[in-house]
């Protein structure tokens, strides 16, 4: 898929959750299969591409980007450069085994380089206990002493999923790491229409698959389903903040669709 087509359709999706009265976006290359440690000159570029256009018809709607795999640096690059106010992090804290291999802590790095290019107003929420991963490494690590060293090393927010895209969160998690530390804690996977009340006690929840036709990630927006949570919302009066996922391709490296 050429970036113009690219750009035309994450703009289009924005526009649809916009219009729907979500609260955040979050721009992410989810397509971008395989994924890699190591993206190129030609992500960061398709990427800033993409956020700019999606800011330029939400320019005051919060706004995020994660870049796959883990390349939370880039993607804070791209977030100053395209005027994103946060990214999503994973491998803040302690290291794991991913799909994509042996990922390592990188706080120290990230928000050292956060600073250098004077991007500290950038905010870095970040995944505890990273989901498609094992945790065999840290296995004595409870997910509250995560949550509490990701808050020493300055995460601004914790980001709680189940073990997979798509896959609920425990909600006793949601509980145990809530209680445990002073920072914004949000449910990254697996909320939908039928089980959002187990979640209510979160900061925010970001929300892709759900919000595809047959609750599959990799397809299109379902307005519908977009439509029908949202109404869902408004009857449970929430008072959280909400910040659902574009989830859309947005590099030029795209082979899976």
């Amino acid at each position: 898929m050429a970036i113009p087509q690219i750009i035309e359709e994450a703009c289009h999706e924005a526009e649809i959750y916009h219009n729907a009265g979500i609260d955040g976006l979050i721009i992410e290359n989810m397509h971008d299969i395989p994924y890699t440690f190591s993206v190129g000159p030609e992500v960061c570029a398709s990427m800033t591409a993409v956020c700019a256009a999606v800011r330029g018809i939400c320019p005051s709607l919060p706004l995020g980007v994660q870049i796959l795999s883990a390349a939370n640096s880039s993607a804070v690059a791209v977030a100053l450069a395209s005027g994103m106010d946060f990214i999503r992090a994973e491998g803040y804290v302690f290291s794991h085994v991913a799909d994509e291999g042996l990922l390592n802590g990188c706080a120290g790095d990230l928000l050292r380089y956060r600073k250098q290019i004077q991007a500290e107003h950038v905010q870095i929420f970040t995944d505890i206990k990273k989901k498609h991963s094992s945790h065999a490494l840290t296995s004595d690590v409870s997910i509250v002493e995560t949550a509490r060293a990701a808050e020493f090393f300055l995460s601004d927010g914790l980001i709680i999923t189940g073990t997979a895209t798509g896959v609920q969160a425990d909600p006793v998690e949601l509980r145990d790491v809530a209680g445990s530390v002073r920072l914004p804690v949000l449910i990254g996977s697996g909320v939908t229409h039928d089980n959002v009340e187990h979640y209510l006690d979160a900061s925010a929840m970001i929300i892709g698959s759900h919000f595809k036709r047959g609750g599959v990630w990799a397809n299109a927006v379902d307005p519908e389903s977009v439509k029908k949570f949202m109404g869902k919302g408004e009857q449970l009066q929430w008072l959280h903040v909400w910040m659902m996922s574009c989830n859309y391709a947005v590099t030029c490296l795209q082979i899976s669709r």
